[in-house]
């Protein structure tokens, strides 16, 4: 079903993988933001770039009071070095601003239906049968709607604000917040009642009570969050700044000492030259890129359709040993369906079929409308058929025909009801039945008994309806991956010990907490934590809502209850419970990439080490020449060349910082050893190649 032009979202959807290459165009769009950054006040969260400023600053002072060639060359790159620095947080900045600029679009005005008066005057049902058809209501914008207030959203039309489906079940096109095309089904009850401000209800009728006052929709959180406003520095990223800071606080200390050791010996330096080397041996690579490697970690999510609440949720995915599962919604579709019918001895499979689609036509719930498909599709009501709907006290429904009478439920209600027809208790189809029940109950599964009564004769037992939980497609294969992360799954479930292993059997979890209560749920958390585990937790329901709040990290399903998504630090747009393989390959990329290039500017700064230290004594001490391993050109070639490739890998390495170092699973040591064997070598033999083919062109500008 398509949505009507008038209202289908134009928006490019936000959850778009972009390319991870670094363009022109970004660099541009970036660039008046990185200036901006440049605020010592800004700088102050950054404090190796705020030295690396101060220096630009000094060396432009001495530069004016005593211009020369070299003076200016340094101050020229030491200022580059900070906008570099600037630059990369920006451009991951500007990436969350450009999917919050098309989540904007899906804020327009919208017109509301408000159903007129207080929330309470809304009849108490769930069904829109017994709602009056015209609900008085009053048209008001969208942006007037207030948490309690209560609107009807009719096919073509766009839900006007956040809230749960209090009555009515409807088609909803959600395309515009989770770029998946395929329409979703939202009804009231269960977990599939909360529906998102500017999708559009594709078919039928539904009343909506508003959960969310004016500016504090999801979407409007979701702007928030990917532009970065709300984004908190994580535990891991503050322990790293902290370290950036102590080297930094040492090599000034020694840079100024070195100035009087200079002195001492003969071979005075200026300041200049002590700047230079100060900015090129502090960490300034991996303090350059801090902010972009969590801004982008937190970018990459979001383009995987999850919104994650807070950085410090994306790290902690990182180091995730066990995740929880809710069966229900998460693990499966939520909803039982007709999986096969089972005929008795006597009666073919086709006249099973035919009563079970019979029976099932007035059936609206879903497990009705699963065996009109798997029986091939509805059929027009026979003329004079007179439906009999579900109740609690028959437990049972079906249809009523002249001369035919069609019963179909529970097994000992339908049982019940044959026998009050006349029927032998000890009829050979009922040994059958009960063998075809207990299969399928052994199998996790829920029986549906049809039976059938013609004229005044004594009705018969026909076949049975096996209903089952539908595990969702592809989780099994999920799971082997968590497995070999080494991530253990569990999966949480109310039902009884069989049907739990059986669908974990199926879906192929490592454990199971059956008949569990929301109490069992946290427990078994706390349990985990105790124990040292990180612990996640996937789920959707209002029941779930405690063990999402208590667990390291909170994945709700954004099918799922409004209680159930304000918990959860993380919320999956795709209601898809393996994603949590996503958020822990990108948790994990946090982790390792922010390693990586920390071992590469360490690594770096030996290597200027060799650049810079030689060029500044060999006069002083010849025997120094030894260490001058690059034979570059002249002491004063050496500095601009050492602070130049200082600035110029920032910029190389944005992309990476961006994209995050791919991630394999391995063990923490050959995760080490890889960072050493590529970034630590890769780190010590770039800025001797770099620095030495920079000398052998800065050689040649006239002063040097």
């Amino acid at each position: 079903m398509s949505t009507p032009a008038s209202t289908t979202p134009t928006a490019t959807t936000p959850t778009a993988r972009g390319s991870s290459v670094l363009t022109v165009a970004q660099l541009a769009a970036a660039l008046p933001g990185a200036l901006r950054k440049l605020d010592p006040r800004e700088l102050l969260a950054t404090p190796v770039m705020l030295v690396v400023e101060v220096g630009a600053v000094a060396t432009t002072v001495m530069s004016v009071l005593d211009p020369s060639t070299l003076g200016w060359l340094v101050t020229l790159w030491l200022w580059l070095t900070v906008v570099f620095g600037t630059l990369a947080e920006s451009v991951a900045e500007g990436r969350g601003k450009a999917q919050a600029a098309s989540l904007r679009e899906l804020q327009t005005e919208t017109p509301a239906r408000r159903v007129r008066g207080a929330a309470g005057a809304l009849p108490h049902t769930d069904t829109l049968a017994d709602l009056p058809t015209d609900l008085p209501t009053d048209e008001v914008p969208s942006t007037s709607l207030h948490a309690g207030d209560v609107v009807v959203v009719e096919a073509g039309e766009r839900i006007p604000g956040d809230g749960d489906v209090v009555a009515g079940v409807a088609s909803v096109d959600e395309s515009a917040v989770t770029g998946e095309s395929a329409p979703v089904i939202r009804e009231s009850g269960g977990d599939r009642s909360a529906v998102t401000g500017g999708t559009v209800v594709l078919s039928d009728r539904i009343v909506v009570k508003i959960t969310s006052e004016p500016g504090q929709s999801f979407v409007d959180r979701m702007i928030a969050l990917v532009e970065g406003s709300e984004r908190q520095r994580t535990p891991n990223e503050i322990a790293l700044n902290v370290l950036l800071s102590s080297l930094t606080v040492v090599f000034v200390v020694v840079c100024g000492s070195l100035y009087f050791l200079a002195d001492h010996s003969g071979a005075h330096q200026s300041p200049l030259v002590l700047t230079a080397l100060l900015v090129c041996l502090i960490p300034t690579t991996i303090g350059a890129l801090l902010s972009a490697i969590g801004i982008a970690g937190m970018d990459r999510l979001v383009r995987r359709n999850v919104l994650a609440m807070s950085g410090r949720a994306v790290e902690a995915a990182g180091d995730v040993d066990v995740l929880l599962l809710d069966k229900t919604g998460t693990i499966t579709h939520g909803n039982r369906q007709a999986a096969e019918l089972l005929a008795v001895p006597g009666v073919t499979s086709a006249e099973l079929a035919e009563a079970a689609l019979l029976s099932s036509l007035a059936d609206e719930t879903p497990e009705g409308r699963s065996i009109v498909t798997l029986v091939g599709g509805a059929v027009a009501t026979p003329p004079g058929a007179t439906f009999v709907p579900f109740s609690a006290a028959t437990r049972m429904s079906g249809l009523d025909l002249p001369g035919r009478t069609l019963r179909k439920g529970a097994g000992s209600a339908v049982a019940q009801w044959v026998h009050s027809t006349g029927s032998p208790a000890a009829h050979p189809s009922v040994a059958a039945i009960e063998a075809h029940v207990q299969h399928v109950s052994e199998s996790g599964g829920t029986p549906l008994v049809v039976a059938e009564q013609v004229g005044s004769a004594p009705a018969r037992l026909l076949g049975v309806i096996h209903l089952k939980d539908v595990v969702k497609d592809g989780i099994r294969e999920r799971f082997e991956e968590l497995r070999a992360m080494g991530i253990r799954t569990v999966m949480i479930t109310g039902d009884n010990a069989v049907t739990a292993a059986a669908i974990a059997r199926e879906a192929g979890v490592d454990d199971v907490l059956a008949e569990a209560t929301p109490e069992d749920k946290l427990a078994l958390i706390r349990r985990e934590q105790q124990g040292g585990r990180m612990v996640a937790m996937c789920g959707d329901g209002t029941n779930d809502a405690p063990a999402l709040a208590q667990a390291d990290v909170g994945v709700a399903m954004n099918t799922g209850t409004t209680a159930a998504k304000e918990a959860g630090n993380m919320v999956d747009l795709d209601s898809d419970p393996t994603k949590l393989l996503d958020v822990v390959e990108i948790g994990k990329q946090l982790l390792i990439t922010r390693g990586a290039l920390t071992t590469f500017s360490v690594a770096n700064d030996v290597a200027k080490y060799f650049a810079i230290l030689p060029a500044m004594f060999v006069v002083a001490f010849p025997d120094l020449d030894v260490l001058n391993v690059m034979r570059l050109s002249s002491p004063e070639s050496a500095i601009v060349s050492a602070v130049v490739f200082n600035a110029l890998v920032i910029v190389a390495l944005i992309p990476l910082a961006l994209r995050g170092v791919a991630y394999r699973p391995a063990s923490a040591s050959a995760l080490l050893q890889r960072n050493l064997l590529v970034y630590g070598v890769g780190g010590l033999v770039a800025p001797f190649l770099g620095i030495k083919l920079l000398d052998l062109v800065i050689s040649h500008i006239p002063g040097l």
